[in-house]
């Protein structure tokens, strides 16, 4: 997302205030909207949008959040379907608005047809987590959506692929060395994997075990 933009957010508990607070740090103007009185209170003394206590999936509550100058509509709620519910009536009142769901299942393709992106905020946690667990040799980024992961492996000595290029290394099909160890260019057949440098992965998890058998022994 670039440059300033007005956002409405459905939902202010724990990952709509999240991405408020990120979002506003940004620079762009945020509303949220929250049918939770204690919620309103909670997040009131921390302002960092206009909040509207009420029902997001009413389209009068919706207008009044300025639905026709928005650029887009989160629906963050812990529910789903209320959450596909409230970007259908944000469709409906603004067609050209962008419109994003949170939902409750990695296997979320068809929201895909009605919303023009999703969130499965477990999934980026569960991801958040395994790096803190790993350290700093393996991380895997937490923003990517879908099930592939786009890792940041480092090569450790004696490792198979370790002190070889990659046109050498017999990678499974499903994973793909993105870029060299500083990500400055992508890696070509010629990039050499030196032991203690790290490297951008694509990795479908089927193969993610040859993959780090490959690159850490």
């Amino acid at each position: 997302m670039t440059g300033d933009r007005d956002v409405i957010i459905a939902g202010g508990g724990r990952v709509g205030f999240a991405a408020a607070e990120l979002l506003a740090d940004r620079g762009h103007d945020i509303t949220i909207i929250e049918r939770d009185e204690q919620v309103i209170e909670s997040i009131a003394d921390k302002w960092v949008a206009t909040l509207i206590t009420g029902d997001a999936t009413d389209p009068a509550l919706i207008e009044q959040a300025g639905i026709e100058s928005a650029d887009v509509v989160a629906a963050l709620t812990g529910e789903a379907g209320l959450n596909l519910a409230v970007c259908l009536a944000a469709s409906e009142l603004s067609p050209d608005i962008r419109t994003v769901a949170r939902i409750d299942s990695e296997t979320g393709d068809s929201y895909t047809r009605f919303v023009d992106g999703i969130v499965f905020p477990e999934r980026a946690g569960a991801r958040v987590a395994v790096n803190e667990i790993s350290g700093s040799d393996v991380t895997t980024l937490s923003d990517v959506p879908g099930p592939l992961e786009i890792m940041h492996i480092r090569v450790a000595e004696g490792a198979p692929a370790a002190g070889k290029q990659l046109s050498e290394v017999r990678f499974p099909a499903g994973s793909v060395v993105v870029s060299d160890d500083g990500g400055s260019q992508i890696a070509r057949s010629d990039t050499e994997l030196i032991p203690g440098n790290q490297y951008f992965v694509a990795v479908e998890p089927n193969v993610a075990d040859e993959v780090m058998n490959l690159l850490r022994g």
